[in-house]
């Protein structure tokens, strides 16, 4: 079976985003790429995630043609490949429909850090997505999701900020790996979460200042990172 264990990586992706309670039905897909083979490897489109196995998970090129695999990929493969082509050092991408984040993304909203549990992860706000046109919508709707998400990170480093709201959608996160795009998926949503109450409880509040927002950031990325074990 090709790439096996990145397909193995890619179920445990998909189910833990499940364990996290962060999908209802087949809503969400994760996936994961080789650089050595440039291939992907994701979800199988519309199957329950407690029937995947490994190697239901769908292989194909960068650019969609599917390498190995009997069922069709997620409906959004072309968004996740679109961020492989254009997000160097990027490994793995999660989608969801998880309700705090997708209500900040049908605001159309970006997340403000309000605090610093958003700044161990997020060193700026949670951007969001200009709408697409209703062209973009009725011509290759899902390439241009990710040309959207392309656009908005001109000039953001997404390994900076490893997620961002679709406007009247929902996110996408991405990381090093499967496993660490699932996590951030989680995060987002939990970042998400806490904002929304957050901006229930005092709407006049404001972003953190860049100072505390560095420090959190810093101490636990990039190489004069402090946070854990050597």
């Amino acid at each position: 079976m090709l790439l096996e264990s990145l397909r193995v990586e890619v179920l445990e992706a998909n189910l833990e985003i499940v364990r996290r309670g962060l999908v209802m039905y087949t809503f969400g897909n994760a996936s994961g790429f080789s650089p050595a083979e440039g291939l992907m490897a994701i979800k199988p489109s519309g199957v329950p995630f407690e029937k995947l196995r490994p190697e239901d998970m769908v292989v194909t090129d960068l650019d969609g043609r599917i390498v190995e695999g009997t069922l069709r990929p997620s409906s959004d493969v072309d968004t996740h490949l679109e961020i492989y082509r254009h997000f160097p050092g990027v490994k793995g991408v999660v989608h969801t429909h998880s309700t705090y984040a997708v209500s900040w993304a049908q605001s159309k909203r970006e997340i403000p850090c309000f605090g610093t549990t958003h700044a161990d992860y997020f060193h700026g706000s949670v951007p969001v997505t200009a709408p697409l046109s209703d062209e973009e919508i009725q011509s290759k709707y899902e390439l241009n999701t990710g040309k959207a998400i392309i656009r908005r990170f001109e000039n953001i480093d997404p390994l900076t900020r490893p997620g961002v709201l679709v406007s009247s959608h929902g996110p996408f996160a991405w990381g090093a790996s499967p496993a660490k795009a699932a996590m951030n998926a989680v995060l987002l949503e939990e970042i998400a979460r806490m904002a929304s109450i957050t901006v229930g409880l005092n709407p006049a509040l404001t972003a953190i200042g860049q100072a505390l927002h560095d420090e959190h950031f810093l101490r636990k990325h990039g190489p004069g990172a402090t946070y854990g074990q050597n």
